[in-house]
């Protein structure tokens, strides 16, 4: 299964251009969508899911027309929005029983099973006598994977999904999503670089509307690879340091900060050569503002 988008753009009556030409291609697997708050990451989501239109563009999922055979896309999606409520006097087990209902599973034994099948795969087959105004912050992302589920979708999207999860919580998540993404397409859209690093073989970084890298992780860090150093220095320094350096991340490290600077060659004696990850491909590609294939 293959999900092409060409030249989508979107703007919204307030003037604000959420997707510029926007072009991506996407495989059976999990597929990362990075990027910041406001960077057009749900715009494209609701796009894809057939909630909203575009002003141009094309999406088309193995031949179907997604802008034009939204009927026919929602057959086969499942979408986990950024947020979505539950009604809370109801159990987990009844209300993707009335979910499948209204999915077209008719047959009464194939839709328990289809339930309870469910429920133990997101890990909530335990509670799922338990009423969903009980449920934790975790629990109710799984409860929305659950509910994405039922169908069977050969197309999911998930929405920031582990945005305010705590660790533990956030690695059952991502257990989750590994084993549903063998056999469909499942789109990853998060401001978390951990999730993509974790999850992801292919992915996309998008600002400000636009798309600046798409392609395969490790090659993406493989470019930055000779070029990402390193210094400890005193907090007060940070602006001397911002105007002489390209400096794309910083962060605390004991009182004091570290910066990592992007640069061909060593800044100066005083920097020592830093081995790249993914955070420092997503900074790079934010601050420098450059688009590329990874």
């Amino acid at each position: 299964m293959k999900l092409k988008i060409q030249n989508l753009s979107k703007t919204y009556p307030n003037g604000v251009q959420a997707l510029k030409s926007v072009g991506l291609e996407i495989s059976s697997g999990m597929f990362g969508l990075l990027g910041p708050n406001g960077a057009g990451k749900s715009t494209l989501m609701r796009t894809i899911a057939t909630l909203q239109k575009a002003d141009e563009g094309e999406i088309d999922l193995d031949g179907c027309d997604v802008l034009k055979e939204k009927d026919k896309v929602r057959q086969i999606l499942g979408y986990l929005p950024q947020e979505f409520g539950v009604y809370p006097e109801v159990t987990a087990e009844l209300m993707l029983n009335h979910i499948a209902l209204l999915k077209g599973i008719s047959d009464t034994k194939e839709r328990k099973e289809t339930v309870l099948y469910i429920l133990q795969q997101t890990n909530l087959f335990d509670v799922r006598k338990r009423k969903l105004g009980g449920f934790s912050g975790g629990m109710k992302q799984r409860f929305g994977i659950a509910q994405a589920l039922v169908g069977d979708p050969k197309l999911l999207i998930v929405d920031e999904p582990t945005a305010g999860l705590d660790p533990e919580e956030r690695n059952r998540f991502h257990n989750i999503l590994s084993e549903i993404s063998e056999n469909r397409i499942v789109i990853l859209s998060t401001h978390i670089v951990d999730d993509i690093q974790v999850l992801c073989n292919h992915m996309a970084i998008i600002h400000d509307g636009r798309i600046l890298l798409s392609g395969q992780p490790e090659n993406a860090i493989k470019k930055l690879e000779g070029k990402i150093w390193k210094k400890i220095i005193d907090k007060k320094d940070i602006a001397e340091y911002d105007n002489k350096f390209n400096i794309i991340r910083s962060n605390l490290f004991g009182g004091n900060l570290q910066i990592h600077v992007w640069s061909e060659d060593r800044p100066d004696d005083s920097f020592v050569s830093e081995k790249p990850d993914l955070e420092d491909v997503y900074f790079s590609i934010i601050k420098n503002g450059e688009t590329d294939e990874a």
